[in-house]
């Protein structure tokens, strides 16, 4: 990569801070499922919004929505590298978000280039980018503990409760649903994972496999986008003494539709080196809880972000045995999953995790607190954002 550009940058502010989020995936894409109402919900009187596609139009509503309500989108497919930092400098943005990592379709090489005083690394890529480039990443006590900051390159922003934005605007369709419309059985327990298939390591399937060895009538119902997956999966449950007629698979549907039909399953089953990220709040904010073992990295805790931020921290496993153990209980125990969905439905609009107004003004206070030290002349520190503080100014 060529050295930055001449650009440079001023630590003083006239007028509102200029945020730019940097993506290709603003279109019907899991990046802006989340996101949608986030850049309606910014607080105007402060901040400025700028959002940088490199992607397709899709002609989608997410793409639409996002458009109308940033000050500025700006579609900078056809620019070149160079050319998309020169962009985002004559912008004046002072706070440039990544919210692609290294992800497929990334172009790292635009922040590379330092358009922006301050350039965070959020949302798109559950990792450290080990670059200099790149001053904050976004997270949370769960996915990045403070106690772990060496393993990044960048300093820590710890939001208050979970570092994933989500969507409270969600539509859910409200189009009747059966079991037997989706090859499901009326009577069986039904697990599900509608992760990415890619997520679904041979460790994890071990375990599937033994749960549904120990909850007679259950299936475990299953995303598939290519027939390939459909094939080898049957095959490996069949390798470990399960017929592959208790794998049932879906084919993907509109997003409201989608969200419709996690009623008909009884518990999500989470994947184990790379969690649930988007399909797990879609879970839960369809009210279908959510089963996580949580790890060692930012990937891996996830699903505990979020179950945590939800009030449901005892579907959180630390071990492989214990995640085993609670999914045949519930499996076993109507009783107790019913109780489980109840409290669910309770807390989805009364904790955190899909509060995203809320969790705005968080994010808007990390801002705040980037400007600060950039503004005082001083290198990237560690923040923490605290409610309490904030409530109390």
């Amino acid at each position: 990569m060529q050295q930055y550009l001449n650009f440079i940058h001023s630590r003083s502010l006239t007028g509102r801070l200029r945020i730019g989020y940097l993506s290709n995936d603003f279109r019907n894409h899991a990046t802006s499922h989340l996101m949608r109402s986030l850049f309606n919900l910014h607080d105007r009187a402060n901040f400025e919004i700028f959002a940088y596609s490199f992607g397709a139009d899709d002609k989608s509503e997410y793409r639409q929505y996002i458009a109308t309500n940033c000050e500025q989108f700006r579609d900078i497919t056809t620019l070149s590298i160079e050319e998309s930092a020169q962009q985002i400098y004559d912008d004046g943005i002072h706070i440039l978000v990544d919210l692609k990592g290294y992800t497929a379709g990334s172009r790292s090489g635009i922040l590379a280039l330092k358009p922006a005083p301050i350039q965070v690394n959020y949302l798109g890529y559950p990792g450290t980018m080990g670059a200099d480039f790149i001053d904050y990443m976004i997270g949370d006590a769960i996915v990045t503990p403070p106690e772990f900051a060496d393993s990044f390159s960048e300093k820590l922003v710890i939001l208050p409760h979970s570092y994933q934005v989500n969507d409270y605007q969600q539509a859910i369709a409200a189009t009747s649903v059966s079991r037997s419309q989706y090859g499901l059985p009326e009577q069986g327990f039904v697990y599900c994972c509608f992760n990415n298939n890619y997520k679904i390591e041979p460790q994890i399937f071990d375990v599937w496999m033994r749960i549904l060895a120990a909850v007679p009538g259950s299936v475990l119902w299953l995303l598939v986008r290519f027939p390939a997956a459909e094939d080898n999966l049957k095959k490996a449950a069949e390798a470990r003494g399960i017929d592959s007629d208790r794998l049932i698979f879906a084919q993907y549907h509109r997003k409201a539709e989608h969200l419709a039909r996690h009623q008909l399953a009884d518990l999500f089953l989470d994947t184990l080196y790379c969690n649930a990220h988007t399909t797990a709040s879609d879970a839960l904010w369809a009210g279908l809880p959510v089963l996580t073992c949580r790890g060692e990295t930012f990937a891996s805790r996830v699903g505990a972000s979020l179950l945590t931020a939800v009030g449901l921290p005892d579907l959180v496993s630390h071990n492989l045995e214990q995640y085993e153990q609670l999914a045949i209980h519930l499996g076993n125990s109507p009783e107790t999953l019913l109780k489980l969905k109840q409290r669910l439905a309770q807390n989805l609009m009364s904790y955190p995790l899909f509060d995203t107004p809320r969790f705005t003004h968080n994010l808007e206070q990390a801002y705040f607190a980037m400007w600060h030290i950039y503004s005082a002349g001083q290198l990237p520190q560690p923040i923490i954002v605290d409610e309490s503080v904030i409530a109390k100014s």
